[in-house]
């Protein structure tokens, strides 16, 4: 695979789902990537990196963004309180608040004048204890004290269980995301991000099957 055949692919998903050219984001998942996979995809034009962990992230995006104009970063792993401020600073969009804790540090540092990342709310679909996000039936209360505490949340996000079919997830987290009026979905990885965009992605997030394995040692 690679970037070439992933954009092929979520092209025939979109024309597939009656959708158009262009609605799906394709967020290329770098974390714990080697530099030449890296700027391989940046000089292939492409501009819009997800990454899980802020210190990583701070390592090497600074940069890279010196060298390639136009990057989108986006926080895709969970994110520490402690590391708010980091985060705000660093990216574009943060795609796992999960909790209140996190939301009042979030509109602490945007409300100090800092920059306004796009924000997605992590939703636990599988009601898993050891995955991050809230729950389905959190989703009310939980919006309303982020929009009372000043942030703007415009999606959601989740992370299938990987031993189920991702399918009725995906169809909850559209569900919840019509019911509340947020238009992004954040839903769909290398195995599974053509049925998230049949079933109304905004964002998709693509690691191994553009870059290859990663290797953790």
């Amino acid at each position: 695979m690679g970037l070439d055949d992933i954009k092929r692919r979520i092209a025939a998903a979109e024309e597939r789902a009656g959708r158009a050219p262009g609605s799906v984001t394709l967020i290329a998942v770098s974390k714990v990537q080697p530099e030449d996979r890296v700027t391989a995809v940046l000089n292939a034009g492409h501009r819009v990196f997800g990454e899980n962990y802020v210190q990583e992230a701070q390592g090497k995006w600074p940069g890279w963004r010196d060298r390639y104009p136009g990057v989108d970063l986006h926080m895709i792993g969970p994110l520490q309180s402690n590391k708010a401020k980091a985060a705000v600073e660093l990216f574009d969009a943060i795609h796992t608040l999960d909790r209140m804790t996190l939301a009042r540090k979030l509109a602490q540092q945007i409300g100090q004048g800092g920059r306004s990342p796009q924000l997605f709310i992590q939703i636990n679909t599988g009601d898993e204890p050891q995955k991050a996000g809230i729950l389905a039936d959190e989703l009310p209360v939980f919006l309303s004290s982020c929009r009372d505490f000043g942030l703007s949340p415009q999606g959601l996000m989740c992370i299938p269980p990987e031993d189920q079919d991702p399918l009725p997830h995906f169809r909850l987290l559209r569900r919840l995301a019509q019911d509340h009026g947020l238009p992004n979905l954040s839903m769909g990885m290398s195995a599974d991000f053509e049925t998230a965009i049949a079933e109304g992605a905004t964002h998709v997030r693509v690691g191994s099957a553009i870059f290859g394995a990663r290797d953790y040692g």
